[in-house]
């Protein structure tokens, strides 16, 4: 997969796109912003819904191909900037488990916390994709438990993903800050990507609300 072109990605602060913008800084990915205000609900505009239909971002555009939906673009950009090692390749024993924590936040993770903070019980374990809150938290506990890192020592793309994302649910009491958990974002928060995103984010989100009342 080339790596010349570069991406756009259609972004939103104070969104999960946040995330996204964070790992392209950390592939040193060419890349250039589709900014969507949501609070004038720029996402629900035509030009926009002929690239996501659901109205959602994080959504990209690179080399001729459109992607959306958060985890297949983490392992497209991954894969797509190969030279920041980021994603283990296939072959390495570590594609399998990169993998699949990369689609366990999105099948099992998010759908535990949603129905967490609507108080909304699994239904039955065949019904569930999770099965039960406690169990989903005490896996995402023990693999930190290895750290620094989810795979020890090797930082990948799934740890941008995990990273910001936990550092937003334990903010709403989502998930519980336990000492690992804790550890484990102020580690990913220190990150140079992670600190200049956040900074150019909160400005975009002021001038969107200037924008908003204007």
């Amino acid at each position: 997969m080339t790596d010349a072109a570069k991406v756009t990605l259609y972004h939103s602060p104070r969104t999960r796109s946040q995330g996204v913008r964070i790992l392209l800084e950390e592939l040193g990915a060419p890349y250039e912003l589709h900014v969507l205000n949501f609070k004038l609900e720029e996402q629900h505009k035509p030009d926009y819904l002929a690239i996501n239909p659901l109205g959602k971002v994080p959504a990209i555009e690179h080399a001729g191909a459109v992607v959306t939906e958060q985890v297949a673009i983490y392992i497209y950009l991954a894969d797509a900037f190969p030279a920041a090692g980021l994603a283990p390749a296939i072959g390495d024993p570590l594609r399998g488990p990169y993998l699949r924590w990369l689609a366990l936040y999105g099948s099992a993770f998010e759908p535990a916390l949603i129905d967490r903070a609507r108080k909304v019980e699994p239904g039955t374990r065949g019904m569930s994709p999770y099965g039960e809150y406690d169990a989903v938290i005490a896996l995402v506990r023990a693999q930190l438990a290895k750290g620094p890192y989810l795979f020890g020592e090797r930082l990948t793309a799934a740890d941008i993903l995990w990273g910001t994302a936990l550092r937003w649910t334990t903010s709403f009491g989502l998930v519980p800050p336990t000492e690992e958990i804790s550890a484990y974002i102020e580690r990913i928060a220190a990150r140079p990507s992670v600190k200049k995103v956040g900074r150019l984010d909160h400005e975009l989100a002021a001038a969107q609300e200037v924008a908003a009342q204007s």
